[in-house]
């Protein structure tokens, strides 16, 4: 296994890594809205939230020599399932016509009361 780790997302705020390369399958931790330089949410709602979550989730694949096209599985976690359709709308138009199987669940809270958190599983190619 190899540890994956960049400064271009933000750095693991518990004992965790970023995400482990195990084979051809990269796992992510789960990414929610900080900004790496701040270590702070990003300002605004579940729109910029999702849009610097993704940020974060394609710094980690392409530390590790992958991209959001070789993404096979994600995972949502949302504070709010009434924003379903707004963090949808940016997912969509982040992965275009790239279609991963996918998971969106609400959970009661997220970390520093974050609106969204994605984690993936890519392939490396």
């Amino acid at each position: 296994m190899q540890v994956v780790s960049t400064d271009r997302a933000p750095r693991a705020i518990g004992p965790y890594s970023q995400a482990i390369v195990a084979g051809d399958y990269i796992f992510t931790a789960g990414q929610i809205a900080l900004d790496p330089a701040t270590m702070e949410l990003v300002a605004g709602g579940i729109v910029e939230q999702t849009v610097r979550v993704l940020k974060n989730l394609t710094a980690v694949l392409e530390s590790a020599g992958a991209n959001l096209d070789q993404v096979v599985k994600t995972t949502v976690f949302l504070a709010d399932m009434g924003d379903f359709p707004a963090m949808n709308e940016v997912y969509q138009r982040q992965f275009g016509q790239h279609k991963p199987a996918r998971s969106t669940v609400a959970v009661a809270q997220l970390p520093k009361n974050a609106r969204v958190e994605i984690e993936a599983i890519a392939h490396k190619r």
